[in-house]
């Protein structure tokens, strides 16, 4: 069976939320967001780690929720992230012992369905890295600074990136590893890797698995927590 650890960073302000707590610590039906998320993963086959990424004042928090939700197969770790989400990952990227996959998962996408998050680990077994995400749906625009529009690119090959992000372990260590060195910062995981010219695939997912950023994001999900009960 392929070992699995699970990354979740989770140091992120609440200031776009328009709260003082942290996203992921806010409630969400009975739960806290970062609970109903790391719920979602526990059936995974394979999965005997999890570390969560987030700032020194909520690390005990972190800690109670996973030794709350984790069966005793499973380790639970919480460490303090750095700067930049980045820093963050690398960091927990230390503390992983003896996982074939490493996969990335944001604090606040509490509604991935499992059978995805199964096939993107499928995906980066065979291939090095997959990453989840839905086909864009709107028309995009690219403009200059000046904000005058200067291309259309065709929706046909553009897709909008979710988590999770799964990876091999040691290709995913040795991207990071470059990034470092490069001074390179990226905006998600996969950038990191594709910049060294591997194998990444995308692998659809559905909207439902959306990230948790605006009050209106937290009403959505009010009501699809109360559904589901």
């Amino acid at each position: 069976m392929t070992t699995k650890a699970l990354i979740i960073p989770a140091a992120g302000a609440g200031s776009r939320m328009q709260k003082n707590t942290p996203k992921p610590f806010l409630q969400l039906g009975n739960r806290t967001i970062l609970e109903q998320t790391i719920r979602r993963f526990l059936p995974l086959d394979g999965l005997q780690q999890v570390l969560v990424a987030t700032s020194s004042s909520f690390l005990g928090k972190a800690e109670n929720i996973l030794e709350e939700v984790l069966p005793p197969q499973i380790k639970g770790s919480s460490l303090v992230g750095g700067e930049t989400r980045q820093e963050s990952i690398y960091n927990a990227l230390q503390d992983i012992a003896g996982s074939d996959l490493v996969i990335v998962h944001d604090a606040v996408r509490p509604f991935v369905k499992l059978h995805h998050i199964q096939h993107c680990c499928e995906t980066a077994e065979q291939y090095g890295g997959a990453v989840l995400g839905v086909p864009a749906k709107d028309t995009i625009k690219r403009i200059d600074d000046q904000q005058e529009i200067k291309e259309t690119p065709s929706r046909k090959f553009l897709w909008q990136t979710q988590t999770p992000q799964v990876f091999q372990k040691d290709l995913l260590l040795r991207a990071y590893k470059q990034a470092i060195e490069d001074d390179f910062v990226g905006t998600d995981d996969a950038s990191l890797v594709e910049r060294l010219g591997e194998t990444v695939k995308m692998v659809k997912g559905d909207r439902s698995n959306f990230k948790i950023t605006y009050p209106l994001d937290l009403e959505l999900a009010e009501l699809l927590i109360n559904k589901d009960r």
